[in-house]
């Protein structure tokens, strides 16, 4: 579809807007709103689509600042009907992640606050702490995220000493377990020596402990003691006692009694300044605190942020937040610090999951209340926290600008380094600092392909060039694309190096003649100097200036992510070096037998049947795989 540039917004065409809404069925699903640039701009749910998109335009109803500004831009609208509510809330919740629209309550993905994720898409699942969450397979689990990085590591290495599991990402040997399985922390997953189906029971048990159920399978477990002393099974008796030991022992380090003791719920609430909103969620589940959460969302109204809006980010969160939760993780009451815009959808719909009624409460006083002051005092003193690092970031990125004379403040800053050794397995990397923060999720590797970078022949500068060139070269191939003001485009360069880097890359984008519209600065190592295009002497700036830190840790990270891929790179090399000379070996294959192997030690030492066994390695192949490893 694409809308004229002389639509004019629905709200000057009365006609049109009449004749639109009267389209859209009074039916469950899912509205996109669009402006005069077919952008997507906001993204809504509803039971019924017709009376919710009216509402919009009714001069009677009160909308915040930030919806009446939206609905004076919108030139169309589209809708998607859904069979029910439930399938609007996913729709809406995958729609919003896709186009991120401007006038949405848009959580961050802040890469501070770490989860668990168990990966049940595995036979045997492996559990471990990350701070990306990927929804790339949906049977894999994310518990958080959590607030204290310490305490989840801490809580973790407790399960593992608890429940046998696997310790290790990677065995040790190839034919038999490690010290491991001896000492009974692990089963022998990597030599199968416990079926899935048992590994995944007690993977079960530890999943538990992370949906706040400890108490739960405490009683399970109590349970199976006394049946397994009752069958005269001693040892099996005394190993689940030392289990229940150890979780008795966890959840009286970190639990927190409350008054009331019969009912599973959820309290959350937030701070807010005019830019970002902390919200803190905390799970009570027989009376005691096992768990507390932490989210960050984009705020752009003015101080104070109207009620409404902040019930918009709350709903936000919570939808998003149940959207994978099993139906045990839902608790039967909800406290919330302002009223939702749309209770009953997701009111509606978690009480279907769970099978029990769940409600949804504004508490005004009494102890429930009080638990809602408790939480917001908690999100407070996060915001206050970020309020910190927020104002260090601004004075450095607004020093920057001094120092470089820039027109605006750099608000993406992207760095770039070259990693090898002689010459070899050369490789630069592309790292992006937005409002002065790591974006990892814009970091980039390049792998070199200048011929003449080869063992022993190393060229930083031309090698620099290459990547720029490759890195703007869209920019220079179309010149309609946006530059200035796409969020893709960089406010600010820097070269690891001094003069002559910088030259190399100024040659390239004077030949792209994209110079003009990017500004390009070198930071030289020795003594953190500044170099500026044309100019033979570096700018007059201290060391530890806010502005030179802000480059500085730009430019180690730069290093250190063009390091680490380097490193990566040798070491598959080294790995390949002895296959890559076995005829009919491919890439792919070598994958595979290194995957299944582990090592090229183990495949030498492989018969033609156990290499055989490799998905996509024939009989054929692994007879010439193993003769090339013993030759006659």
């Amino acid at each position: 579809m694409t809308t004229s540039a002389q639509t004019l917004p629905l709200v000057k065409d009365l006609e049109r807007l009449e004749n639109r809404l009267a389209e859209i069925p009074s039916e469950p699903g899912v509205y996109l709103m669009r402006d005069g640039s077919d952008r997507i701009i906001y993204i809504g749910k509803s039971r019924k689509l017709r009376s919710r998109v009216r509402s919009y335009f009714r001069e009677s109803q009160k909308l915040t600042e930030r919806i009446a500004t939206m609905t004076r831009q919108v030139t169309e609208i589209e809708f998607i009907v859904t069979d029910t509510e439930s399938e609007a809330l996913a729709l809406e919740a995958n729609l919003i992640k896709q186009h991120q629209p401007y006038f949405n309550v848009l959580l961050k993905d802040d890469k501070k606050y770490p989860y668990i994720c168990i990966t049940w898409s595995e036979d045997y699942p492996r559990i471990y702490i990350t701070r990306k969450r990927q929804l790339g397979n949906q049977k894999d689990k994310y518990y958080g995220p959590y607030t204290d990085a310490h305490l989840l590591r801490e809580i973790l290495r407790l399960c593992k000493r608890i429940f046998p599991l696997r310790q290790r990402p990677q065995p040790l040997f190839k034919d038999r377990p490690c010290l491991n399985f001896d000492l009974g922390r692990c089963p022998g997953v990597c030599q199968s020596l416990i079926t899935p189906e048992e590994y995944r029971k007690t993977v079960q048990k530890v999943a538990m402990v992370f949906q706040g159920r400890s108490s739960e399978l405490i009683d399970v477990l109590t349970e199976q003691m006394h049946k397994q002393a009752e069958a005269l099974n001693f040892e099996a008796a005394a190993r689940i006692r030392d289990q229940i030991a150890g979780l008795q022992s966890l959840t009286a380090d970190q639990k927190v009694s409350l008054p009331d003791d019969t009912v599973s719920r959820d309290a959350i609430a937030l701070a807010a300044d005019t830019q970002h909103a902390c919200i803190q969620l905390f799970q009570i589940r027989a009376g005691q605190l096992v768990g507390r959460l932490a989210f960050i969302a984009e705020v752009s109204s003015p101080s104070p942020t109207p009620p409404l809006e902040l019930g918009a980010i709350l709903q936000r969160v919570l939808e998003e937040h149940y959207q994978t939760a099993d139906a045990v993780e839902i608790p039967t009451e909800i406290l919330v610090q302002y009223a939702l815009p749309e209770p009953e959808i997701l009111g509606d719909v978690l009480t279907q999951r769970k099978g029990r009624k769940v409600t949804i409460v504004a508490p005004q006083r009494q102890t429930k209340a009080e638990l809602i002051e408790m939480v917001e005092r908690n999100a407070q003193y996060e915001l206050q926290r970020m309020q910190k690092l927020s104002d260090r970031n601004q004075q450095a990125i607004e020093d920057l600008a001094t120092i470089l004379d820039l027109p605006d403040l750099p608000r993406r800053i992207e760095g770039y380094d070259i990693s090898h050794i002689q010459g070899s397995n050369a490789v630069a990397s592309q790292v992006v600092f937005i409002d002065g923060l790591p974006a990892k999720q814009h970091y980039r590797h390049y792998k070199i392909k200048n011929p003449t970078v080869t063992v022993g022949h190393s060229d930083d500068f031309a090698s620099l060039a290459e990547v720029i060139g490759r890195r703007f070269r869209k920019y220079a191939e179309d010149p309609k694309l946006a530059r200035i003001g796409n969020p893709d485009w960089p406010d600010l360069i820097m070269i690891d190096g001094g003069k002559g880097q910088l030259s190399s890359v100024v040659a390239v984008l004077q030949e792209m003649n994209l110079l003009e519209d990017l500004r390009v600065v070198s930071l030289a190592k020795k003594r953190e100097e500044i170099f500026l295009p044309g100019e033979s002497e570096p700018l007059a700036t201290d060391a530890e200036q806010p502005g030179v830190q802000l480059l500085r840790r730009l430019r180690d990270e730069a290093h250190r992510f063009a390091v680490s891929f380097h490193r990566q790179q040798r070491s598959d090399k080294l790995k390949r070096s002895r296959l890559d000379e076995i005829p009919g070996l491919g890439h792919y294959r070598q994958k595979q037998l290194l995957g299944y192997f582990r090592s090229v030690d183990y495949i030498r030492q492989a018969t033609p049947t156990q290499i055989a066994e490799v998905p996509g390695i024939g009989s054929r192949l692994a007879q010439e795989i193993y003769d090339y490893f013993h030759p006659s």
